[in-house]
Parts: structure tokens; C-alpha cells; sequence
């Protein structure tokens, strides 16, 4: 059951990595004049990748039980995804720009967890059996 939750992990985090490019690709389409639609489109990423944020904690849960660092890894995913979102609100342009930086952060520990979730599995090159 474990491998199924590694796979689970696995998956949606690079889900996340790939998710927070694209949602970086369309407001900077948008800032540079490509209309609603870029932003219509950024925002409705996001909030898939959000959803996607907190699905992936579950799944670590399942992945590393009783491991809490790992778990722990998982929990900071959504909580800073969640902080992200918060800053998006209200009228305090220089508060919400931590919006962007909170994104470089949500990049980096998703492609942290799937990169445990590849070694869990044995994926990689210091996981493969050609590496021993």
C-alpha cells in the first residue's frame, strides 16, 4: 500500500512543479498584454493546484507514515499554497507580491517531495540497480 501512496505522492507533486510553471507562463502573458484570458486561465490553474497541494499532503500521509519529516514536508506544501492564495487578497500591492514569492517556495518543496517519492520508489539514478 505504501508503493501505491509513493506513486500517489509522486505524481501529484510533479503535478504541482508542472502546474506552478504554467500558472508563472500565463501572468507573465498576461502583464506583457495577452488580455483576460491569460489571467482567467492563471487563475483557474490555481486553484487546481491548490487542490492538487493539499491532495498531495493527504497522499504523503499514506506515503510515510509514522515518518514526520516527510509528512511534515507535505504539511508545509499546504500551508504555504494556502498562505499564497491569502496573498492575492486586499489592496496592499507590496503584501501581495509575496503572492509570487510564495509560488518559488511551493515550486521548490513539491519537487522536493517528488523527488523523495522517486527515490522511495527506487527511481533515479541512485535508486536504479545499475547504480549498485
Amino acid at each position: 500500500m505504501t508503493r501505491a501512496f509513493l506513486w500517489i505522492t509522486l505524481v501529484l507533486a510533479t503535478l504541482v512543479v508542472v502546474g506552478v510553471v504554467l500558472q508563472a507562463y500565463f501572468i507573465a502573458s498576461y502583464a506583457f498584454g495577452a488580455g483576460q484570458d491569460a489571467l482567467d486561465i492563471h487563475e483557474g490553474l490555481g486553484n487546481a493546484v491548490h487542490g492538487i497541494e493539499l491532495l498531495t499532503f493527504l497522499a504523503t500521509i499514506g506515503a510515510w507514515w509514522r515518518r514526520w519529516w516527510e509528512i511534515g514536508l507535505g504539511f508545509t506544501l499546504a500551508v504555504v499554497g494556502t498562505a499564497q492564495i491569502a496573498f492575492t487578497e486586499g489592496d496592499e500591492a507590496w503584501v501581495n507580491g509575496l503572492h509570487g514569492l510564495f509560488a518559488m517556495i511551493v515550486f521548490v518543496l513539491a519537487a522536493i517531495i517528488a523527488h523523495r517519492a522517486m527515490r522511495g520508489l527506487g527511481l533515479g539514478r541512485h535508486g536504479s540497480p545499475e547504480s549498485a
